[in-house]
């Protein structure tokens, strides 16, 4: 009896993990953070979200197709979409629509594809984005709606403005928008003032800035369930959010009047977001088990730095491209030393 054996090349088993399952669970984590901004900040958050997502597909299937990759199997995997939704959230929700597609067109075509693609790229796509968009423009960067807003902007009026730059009569851009709660007591402690005499200013909420902190929580809920559903490791979280509050505590314990308690860094701006969903992304980022707690660390280091002493208000883009330049340094002196051999490692 004679048969034919079919041989095919490895693997033989497939894994488990992958990059369209990693995308899609990042998607799913990040319902809950974009739920909550909506609540707060209004429809701005949603138009936002779309014009980025179409300018990341668009801009992904043509570098896809310059490049003579497959366009459609690219695509599928999602990593475009999370980029995109990554930077909508960090734009302010009444970006002109201009800034959005100049943004994520950056981030998709020169962070990623210049680079090689998904893989090759040795910096935050969507952090890349947002850094340019917030050094070119300044002015239309700090368009924060007030939260929890008395009478929001509907539909209609955001998408009017968005995209047109026009308000109803009678209502300025400054009536509708303030100063991001980290901004507000940059200025604050500029003048002299302490954390003390700010504490009753609207701007503020129970532990962190007045909506920001359940931002915060929605986010830090989705970064749970990473963690639990092993999409992200633990080490890079947990690092950034204890070097940050450190820092915080320690400087706090020295003069109480003039640095902000660790819970307000916390639950204020893009610490929540940064820890779980920008910093641990998986390209970017430290891969030995060391090497993504020096790597975590320095970011929440760098970011409570910059918030205190630098020039912006909010740091987690800035600190999150200042170590993936380190990364490759922090991997080879941190390398897991191979098994039978001496060496440096764990």
């Amino acid at each position: 009896m004679s048969g034919v054996f079919i041989q095919e090349s490895s693997p033989h088993l497939m894994p488990g993990n992958s990059v369209e399952r990693m995308m899609r669970h990042v998607l799913y984590a990040l319902v809950p953070g974009y739920l909550v901004c909506v609540v707060i900040f209004g429809w701005g958050v949603i138009i936002n979200a779309v014009i980025a997502t179409v300018t990341a597909l668009g801009c992904e299937a043509l570098m896809l197709y310059w490049r003579k990759r497959p366009v459609g199997r690219f695509l599928s995997d999602h990593s475009a979409v999370v980029t995109a939704l990554l930077l909508a959230i960090c734009l302010p929700p009444l970006a002109p629509w201009w800034l959005t597609v100049l943004a994520t067109g950056f981030a998709i075509v020169v962070a990623k594809h210049l680079y090689g693609g998904l893989g090759y790229n040795p910096f935050n796509p969507a952090m890349i984005g947002y850094v340019v968009a917030i050094i070119s423009f300044p002015r239309e960067m700090t368009l924060w709606v007030m939260p929890l807003a008395e009478q929001p902007l509907s539909l209609l009026q955001s998408l009017q403005y968005q995209l047109g730059g026009s308000l109803p009569a009678g209502l300025s851009i400054d009536a509708i928008t303030a100063a991001t709660p980290l901004d507000a007591i940059k200025q604050a402690l500029g003048r002299s003032l302490t954390i003390h005499e700010l504490g009753g200013q609207r701007v503020f909420g129970l532990f962190g800035g007045n909506g920001w902190e359940w931002i915060s929580l929605a986010f830090l809920a989705g970064g749970v369930w990473l963690l639990i559903t092993r999409t992200i490791r633990w080490q890079i979280p947990v690092a950034m959010l204890g070097g940050m509050a450190l820092m915080a505590l320690l400087f706090q314990f020295i003069d109480a009047d003039q640095y902000p308690s660790p819970l307000f860094h916390l639950f204020t701006g893009g610490t929540m977001l940064g820890a779980f969903f920008i910093a641990t992304d998986p390209v970017t980022a430290s891969t030995t088990p060391r090497g993504r707690i020096i790597y975590g660390a320095g970011i929440g280091i760098i970011t409570w730095i910059i918030r205190t002493w630098g020039g912006y208000p909010d740091g987690v883009a800035f600190s999150v491209l200042l170590m993936n330049m380190a990364v490759p340094t922090i991997d080879y002196y941190t390398r897991p030393r191979v098994y039978g051999e001496k060496g440096r490692g764990e």
